[in-house]
């Protein structure tokens, strides 16, 4: 189906500074009860994000949440940390 909504479930570590957990769902309603459980489960963790982002793909995803994406070596502040060292 072109333009369907894809769900997809993040779990960002901070301490990790990482994606720790990435699940995709076509079906709202188990992808919110996925969310409530997510929620739930990383309760009182500090350093946890949980967010449920609806998409047509993970590739958008990827573009309007990128930073859950990069790695540590590739902060969104790295380019910047190299100019000015410059």
């Amino acid at each position: 189906m072109p333009g369907a909504t894809v769900h997809f479930l993040l779990v960002y570590s901070y301490d990790e500074q990482k994606l720790v957990s990435q699940d995709e769902f076509t079906d709202p309603r188990e992808a919110t009860a996925a969310y409530g459980k997510a929620e739930r489960e990383f309760s009182g963790q500090n350093n946890f994000e949980i967010v449920l982002v609806g998409s047509d793909s993970i590739e958008t995803v990827m573009k309007t949440h990128g930073h859950y994406f990069r790695s540590e070596t590739s902060s969104i502040f790295s380019d910047f940390l190299t100019t000015a060292a410059s």
